[in-house]
């Protein structure tokens, strides 16, 4: 009998991604993210305290507060529905800027800001996109850019200015699909993306030229899909047709390989890490090996502390965080045979963490709670933790 393809793919990982967890996080996490001397060790946080007056289990000297909630006025915007990915961006007066995205349907997505001084006030909020559909994570770029992804058939990706100086602009070359995430690897001037779908696929976008700053063209390139092969290596291939005008892009190329619905992707030093919702799976393509393996999965582990992975991201340690969907509504550290909880939300049980995000200088963390504790898209809250990050 004939292999299902997904299966078969996981067989593959195993067998040349894969050892046991400690040896996994240590040998394989790690291989190619060298930790800078003055980097904090979120590894070496407490356990998770009580729940504060937010509702949020800390560790031991951490402290949150609610920044924004759903519908709640800030210097005339109104802080939008459904908030999930995010990222953060420097000003030039030392202060910082932390992007939304609202995964709204029927034209009520977007992207809404929260601008804050460099003492971490916040001094002004607005939207940078309105009226796309299903906003869900996208991806920071090193030229002060947010890419917000579109979650829907055919869905694209916005660049968007989150200084609010500029409109934003559908990046065609980056194809249309069920966008999930986008990471850019800044060593190869190339763009990484996830699909949101239960075969899914990997793609990677190459610029034809750079700008004037050195930067990849995004109107200018082509766009690859991967296949997995027998010794984890990739190969990748081009596809005719990245609008997908006449077949969806994961159907394009037979060989593609299967990804159980793809989510937040995250580069660090080499290293691309990314989630698979499907089969709770956290990834890493070593870019400079051209090498794909498995560091985490909740199936083998009896009682596993993360589930529902969604969206990621990497501090200057790299160490990585995990949001859960759902899950035990934690966000998780992966660190050197480390696997624990920094957060935890209580009573928000039918939401989701979403857009984890550190400040420039990484003393504080951005999320959110998208639906919050009622359950419902209007009722979403967007929380800042500080402490020993």
């Amino acid at each position: 009998m004939n292999d299902h393809p997904i299966d078969f793919q996981r067989r593959k990982l195993l067998r040349y991604g894969c050892l046991g967890l400690g040896a996994m996080l240590t040998h394989s996490l790690f291989l190619f993210t060298p930790r800078p001397a003055h980097a904090s060790n979120l590894a070496a946080v407490g356990p998770l305290q009580a729940p504060d007056a937010n509702g949020v289990r800390l560790p031991k000297g951490f402290t949150s507060r609610i920044v924004a909630r759903s519908g709640q006025n800030l210097f005339g915007y109104r802080w939008h529905a459904a908030p999930d990915g995010g990222a953060t961006f420097t000003t030039d007066e030392g202060g910082w800027i932390y992007v939304s995205n609202s995964e709204m349907k029927n034209r009520r997505g977007g992207v809404g800001a929260l601008r804050f001084d460099r003492n971490g006030t916040l001094i002004d909020a607005y939207s940078i996109l309105k009226k796309t559909n299903l906003n869900c994570a996208g991806g920071p770029t090193p030229w002060q850019t947010w890419l917000s992804c579109e979650e829907i058939k055919r869905g694209s990706v916005w660049e968007c200015d989150p200084f609010g100086q500029k409109p934003a602009q559908v990046r065609h070359a980056l194809g249309r699909f069920k966008h999930e995430a986008v990471a850019v690897d800044t060593e190869n001037k190339q763009l990484y993306l996830t699909e949101d779908e239960p075969d899914g696929c990997l793609y990677r976008y190459t610029p034809h030229t750079l700008t004037a700053a050195g930067h990849p063209d995004l109107e200018a390139g082509f766009l690859e899909v991967a296949e997995i092969q027998d010794d984890g290596t990739l190969r990748w291939h081009r596809l005719a047709d990245p609008q997908a005008t006449s077949l969806p892009t994961r159907k394009q190329i037979k060989q593609s390989s299967r990804f159980n619905g793809g989510e937040g992707i995250w580069f660090h030093q080499g290293t691309i890490y990314f989630t698979t919702k499907g089969d709770d799976r956290v990834w890493a393509y070593d870019t400079h090996q051209n090498h794909l393996k498995i560091i985490y999965e909740a199936a083998r582990h009896a009682t596993p502390i993360l589930t529902g992975v969604d969206n990621i991201v990497a501090n200057a340690a790299g160490e990585l965080l995990v949001a859960e969907d759902n899950g035990d509504m934690q966000i998780v550290i992966l660190s050197d045979n480390t696997i624990k909880p920094l957060l935890q939300l209580v009573g928000h049980n039918r939401s989701e963490v979403t857009g984890p995000a550190f400040s420039p200088d990484g003393s504080r963390l951005y999320f959110s709670s998208q639906r919050g504790k009622t359950g419902r898209h209007h009722n979403g809250m967007t929380f800042e933790i500080t402490g020993p990050l």
